[in-house]
């Protein structure tokens, strides 16, 4: 998809939540590159962040910012909204990218990581999207929740962060249709873009690969693609997760 920039996206603002680092980073290089401005939040990736800032206000002066955030706390959420609006005076999109993922064995799950994965997969989106409202309202703009295609079809082992992404997909819908006409929500599902960060055996990814209909694991550009197709180009959808898999949901 060409991201060069246009009248429709000039000047427009983002705000990607865990914009520092992998997918995150890719999504506000793309949406910068389509003429974005972004505000790149990030809990602890401090140096990484000042230097993604960097890097796209060379690019383009006073066109990326950073705000400093910690999901797990209640009372971040209105103030992350108002310090990202703080800097262009509106806000015209917000994508929940940020999101924890690890295993959870039924018999030694605990309350930690019930709230760790609940907290930074649904809570904070849900929350997030509460406290962008009014300003979104007032640009007709758009909320891109990052889901899972595993919100669909469990993963062995990761019950709880299969739960909290199918409450993200099913708060995805609901707030499409709470929110409309004036904001459009939509989600993306991601299949095999990254390895986690956590050591993962060469025969398990060659496996996730070999159920892919491509045969081959994607980049996060390819999801930082389709988020600027569902802000720029999907004037008409809403309330829909778009998976960019290889066609691994096929064949889960």
């Amino acid at each position: 998809m060409d991201s060069t920039p246009n009248s429709t996206m000039n000047k427009k603002v983002a705000l990607i939540t865990g914009g520092a680092k992998r997918i995150g980073a890719d999504t506000a290089r793309t949406l910068h590159d389509a003429g974005m401005n972004i505000v790149i939040h990030y809990r602890s990736s401090r140096q990484e962040a000042d230097e993604l800032s960097y890097e796209l206000n060379q690019i383009r002066e006073n066109s990326a910012a950073v705000v400093q955030a910690d999901l797990d706390d209640d009372h971040a959420f209105g103030a992350l909204i108002e310090d990202a609006v703080e800097h262009w005076g509106h806000l015209d999109v917000l994508v929940n990218n940020a999101s924890s993922f690890f295993p959870t064995l039924v018999g030694s799950i605990t309350l930690e990581q019930w709230h760790n994965l609940i907290n930074s997969n649904l809570k904070a989106p849900l929350f997030l999207s509460q406290a962008a409202t009014p300003f979104l309202k007032e640009t007709r703009g758009c909320i891109i929740n990052m889901v899972d295609i595993h919100a669909f079809r469990p993963m062995k082992n990761h019950s709880v962060y299969c739960a909290a992404k199918a409450g993200l997909a099913m708060l995805t819908q609901s707030l499409a249709k709470e929110l409309g006409p004036e904001i459009r929500v939509n989600g993306i599902g991601p299949g095999a873009i990254l390895w986690p960060d956590n050591d993962m055996d060469e025969s398990t990814k060659q496996h996730i690969i070999e159920r892919t209909a491509l045969k081959r694991h994607g980049e996060p550009r390819d999801i930082a693609k389709a988020i600027l197709f569902l802000i720029r180009d999907a004037d008409y959808i809403t309330g829909h997760i778009v998976p960019v898999d290889g066609g691994r949901s096929l064949n889960i």
